[in-house]
C-alpha cells in the first residue's frame, strides 16, 4: 500500500500551515485591544508555529540529500 502524498505535498502543507500559524501568533501578540477577546495560549501557538516550521525545514533537507 503507497502513501498518497509524496514528500513534496507534505513540505508545501507544512509550508502554508507555519505561515499561517507565525502570522496568526504575530497578530495577537501585536495587538492588544483585538486580543483581549481571544482566550488562546499564545505561548503554545508560537511553539506549535516553530515545530511545524522546523518539520518543514527537516523535510527541504531531506528532499536536499535526496532529490526526487
Amino acid at each position: 500500500m503507497n502513501f498518497p502524498l509524496s514528500l513534496s505535498d507534505i513540505s508545501l502543507w507544512l509550508a502554508v500551515t507555519a505561515i499561517i500559524l507565525l502570522i496568526t501568533s504575530e497578530l495577537l501578540s501585536s495587538s492588544t485591544e483585538y486580543a483581549g477577546n481571544i482566550v488562546i495560549d499564545r505561548t503554545r501557538l508560537r511553539l506549535a508555529a516553530l515545530a511545524v516550521g522546523v518539520s518543514f525545514m527537516i523535510t527541504v533537507a531531506i528532499r536536499a540529500i535526496r532529490p526526487f
